[in-house]
């Protein structure tokens, strides 16, 4: 079959008119980009752990945590992860807790953490959309991110890519005392 010029435009035309109803439908599903979580409570999470048992982030309400959303795939996320352990083990016994995030599926995690255990708790996120890491403010889908949630329920600061132990310093020094 051959097509002639005003098939090829107008078969031209609709692939772009596709094209921009579909940026424009991602557009609307996405949160706005001017209202950061930073001061607003911190969503809901009530995330499983790789044996099943649940975790709530409500539970940990009088304590700063940092949410850290990662990935066994992600290089610069396990090249964070020993800092996020030294801070665990630094600041956990004042009250602060770090909660990895693993977007990704349970048997690779396991294999990590298999081969570089950590001592603060490791949860299953959500993968679908809204993924956990999405309801947190990672509208980029960026890994390694991390969220700070101060004691009283509030979001304190959002980091995406790699956080390292100065960086986890400052966000965990003043909340620790």
């Amino acid at each position: 079959m051959i097509f002639s010029r005003s098939n090829w435009i107008i078969l031209g035309m609709a692939v772009l008119v596709a094209g921009v109803g579909g940026y424009w439908q991602r557009q609307a599903d996405a949160p706005p980009a001017s209202t950061p979580l930073v001061g607003q409570p911190a969503p809901a999470l009530k995330l499983p752990d790789l044996s099943g048992t649940t975790h709530d982030l409500a539970d940990y309400r009088g304590h700063p945590v940092v949410l850290n959303f990662w990935a066994s795939w992600c290089l610069p996320c396990r090249e964070e992860m020993p800092a996020l352990d030294r801070a665990q083990q630094r600041h956990g016994a004042g009250g602060v807790t770090v909660i990895g995030v693993a977007m990704d599926q349970p048997a690779p995690v396991r294999a990590f953490l298999a081969a570089h255990p950590v001592s603060y708790p490791i949860v299953l996120g959500q993968l679908s959309h809204p993924s956990s890491a999405y309801r947190f403010g990672d509208v980029s889908d960026v890994l390694p991110y991390s969220v700070l949630i101060g004691a009283d329920g509030r979001v304190r600061a959002q980091h995406a890519g790699p956080l390292d132990d100065a960086q986890l310093q400052q966000w965990l020094a003043p909340q620790a005392d």
